[in-house]
């Protein structure tokens, strides 16, 4: 019983650092997957961070005019999703550009409206086969690689090598439904 009016303070306390929301939400979590993952822990709560800082900063700016996912993989940052106009895509971009520690930013944001529900059901769906068939094939941890998946497009992030990474691409290119698949890998050796 005394344990949680530590965890309380300790949650509290949390809130007056720097990019806490995604550390207290995201902390065990970060902790299991990130012990997998090729980035450093550190980069791992950071690309959380981004993702929500940069997500929010451009719902409340671009509000009704953007449906966005903002996907972080070792400060490099791919926007995803429809927005109204080629301003609001730049705004957008710029938006992204601007949050502490991003690297890069790739805008892939589509001009027209939000895509539907069955649209966005799919990519799911497809996201979920991919990564499936990722461990079904064994050439490599499936943590290596990051699936984003929009419109039918397969977008894979990672730190990874030569060899993974064109396993990786192999694998997604031949599940049923993927339209084209994007390659947005750092390499390693």
């Amino acid at each position: 019983m005394r344990l949680i009016p530590h965890l309380l303070l300790a949650v509290l306390l949390t809130g007056t650092l720097s990019a806490c929301v995604p550390v207290v939400a995201g902390g065990a979590a970060a902790g299991g997957l990130a012990a997998a993952d090729r980035r450093t822990s550190g980069a791992y709560v950071e690309d959380e961070a981004i993702e929500w800082k940069a997500g929010n900063r451009i719902k409340d700016m671009l509000g009704d005019k953007i449906h966005i996912n903002v996907t972080s993989f070792n400060r490099n940052v791919l926007l995803t999703g429809e927005a109204i106009d080629e301003e609001s895509k730049a705004k957008a971009e710029s938006l992204a550009k601007g949050v502490e520690n991003v690297r890069n930013v790739t805008n892939e944001l589509q001009i027209g409206g939000a895509s539907q529900l069955t649209s966005r059901s799919n990519d799911a769906y497809l996201t979920t086969k991919v990564k499936g068939s990722f461990v079904t094939e064994n050439r490599f941890s499936p943590n290596y690689v990051k699936v984003v998946t929009e419109n039918s497009v397969v977008y894979l992030l990672g730190m990874v090598t030569h060899k993974e990474g064109d396993d990786a691409v192999e694998i997604a290119r031949n599940i049923s439904g993927v339209e084209k698949v994007v390659k947005l890998f750092e390499y390693i050796e």
